[in-house]
């Protein structure tokens, strides 16, 4: 087992403000964890600690995708995902990179979660890979660099978009749709011609993923960004 470590990050927050389920979503958790579980120690964190809301509409849209349906049972995971230690318990010069997970979840408490803005900022200030998928980065929008510049800013970035957010009926939902958010902050948006087609952005220490169907290559870009280090 490597004793180079990496941090996955899980939202704590499990409902949407109608009452409906929501927390992290299984595939964007499941296909990194296993492009990069060889080779890494992984760690799991929340802003609660403990075991973190899991969305159930990803258990049911992903119930015939192997790695998912592996992860659900795979009992060194679980240890991890059902157990996360609190953002507050980590420290970011212990991990190689920190991986947002998305789902809505993250929408709601990471981006003004402190803690988790002190943690990133952490992270990119270390010269450690920043990385998150689909909602993920929305954990990283209120996230600055030592010049109190966003580090979103002027880089390549790629999210959920918001067509997909109008498909699914939940543009009203979220507290701020995040390629908007992204644009505003001075983020060149990039996305698949293709609403839900995969697309990736490398740009630096800077990582992100767009949606379900990116999150193998998502896992694959971080492998190889730490590997060129």
């Amino acid at each position: 087992m490597s004793t180079k470590k990496i941090l996955f990050v899980l939202s704590s927050h499990g409902q949407f403000p109608n009452g409906h389920p929501t927390g992290w979503y299984l595939p964007e958790a499941a296909h990194p964890y296993y492009v990069l579980e060889p080779h890494f120690t992984i760690e799991w964190a929340s802003p609660k600690g403990g075991k973190a809301p899991l969305d159930p509409s990803s258990v049911e849209n992903f119930k015939d995708d192997a790695e998912s349906k592996q992860f659900l049972s795979d009992e060194k995971a679980k240890q991890g995902y059902e157990n996360t230690k609190k953002l507050s318990e980590v420290n970011a010069k212990d991990y190689e990179a920190i991986v947002y997970v998305g789902g809505h979840g993250p929408m709601f408490d990471l981006p003004e979660d402190k803690t988790n803005i002190q943690l990133a900022e952490d992270f990119w200030k270390q010269g450690k890979i920043v990385s998150a998928v689909c909602h993920g980065p929305g954990a990283i929008v209120n996230v600055k660099d030592e010049n109190g510049k966003a580090i979103v800013s002027g880089r390549k970035v790629t999210s959920f978009g918001n067509e997909e957010e109008e498909q699914i009926k939940l543009t009203d939902a979220v507290p701020f749709l995040l390629e908007t958010r992204l644009k505003e902050l001075g983020g060149k948006f990039e996305k698949n011609e293709k609403p839900w087609g995969s697309h990736v952005t490398v740009d630096g220490q800077l990582i992100l993923g767009a949606n379900p169907a990116s999150a193998h290559d998502f896992g694959v870009a971080i492998l190889n960004a730490i590997n060129k280090k």
